[in-house]
């Protein structure tokens, strides 16, 4: 997936979850964040940060914050590119080498999850995880506690229970990586959650990604830790 019209600034400050304050071509820039999650190891005042101009006359932010500069590594922190390269990804056969069907936002009961995929023989139902949170080369998730984490997973052990076949897929939105583990320290009842879907059957998987200031390129599989 690529950007259009990318600008580089500096961070200064982000006030809420929605909004951060930017100096780009020496003026303060008011721009959208699109990750609701802390980010508190990323935007961190004085960091590069690149922003994707929107064509939208009509908003009221001319810019989304997509990528941060860390120590060299770049993270992009846009949640909704994870979903993007893993439909790329399922679409030209990743998955299962003949999809018949990629279905985005599959609602079951009371939940919503991320694909429905279907080939003539197989059947899945997908969750996708974004991560940003490293430390020292190593990726985990999630950066702060997620109780819709742990309900997407027990809707993918039901999956099982009623003969799908499920996947959980932690899109790395960085690279170099060393492997993946859950944050136990966080959010220690997802990484139990996550434990028990393996133990039931559900496909955890993990991929990083090739990022750079307008672009972000699914890449290679990661070990997981668990």
């Amino acid at each position: 997936m690529k950007y259009k019209n990318i600008h580089q600034a500096r961070f200064i400050e982000r006030p809420n979850r929605f909004i951060a304050r930017v100096e780009l071509d020496g003026d303060v820039q008011v721009c959208h964040v699109k990750n609701t999650g802390r980010c508190q190891e990323l935007l961190i005042p004085g960091r590069i940060v690149y922003l994707a101009e929107s064509s939208n006359l009509n908003r009221k932010t001319k810019y989304d914050l997509v990528v941060v500069e860390k120590d060299k590594i770049l993270v992009n922190i846009d949640s909704q590119a994870p979903n993007q390269v893993v439909k790329e990804w399922l679409e030209a056969g990743g998955l299962y080498p003949d999809p018949v069907l990629v279905y985005p936002e599959m609602k079951q009961d009371n939940s919503r999850l991320d694909f429905y995929l279907e080939d003539k023989d197989r059947k899945a139902f997908i969750e996708v995880k974004g991560v940003t949170l490293e430390n020292n080369g190593v990726a985990a998730f999630p950066d702060a506690p997620t109780e819709r984490g742990i309900k997407h997973i027990n809707h993918l052990i039901d999956n099982i229970k009623e003969g799908y076949e499920a996947y959980l897929i932690f899109i790395i939105q960085f690279k170099p990586v060393k492997y993946f583990i859950p944050n136990d320290v966080t959010h220690p009842e997802f990484g139990q959650a996550l434990r028990k879907a393996v133990a039931a059957g559900v496909q955890v998987l993990a991929y990083d990604c090739m990022v750079t200031p307008d672009s972000m390129q699914f890449d290679q599989k990661v070990q997981v830790r668990l």
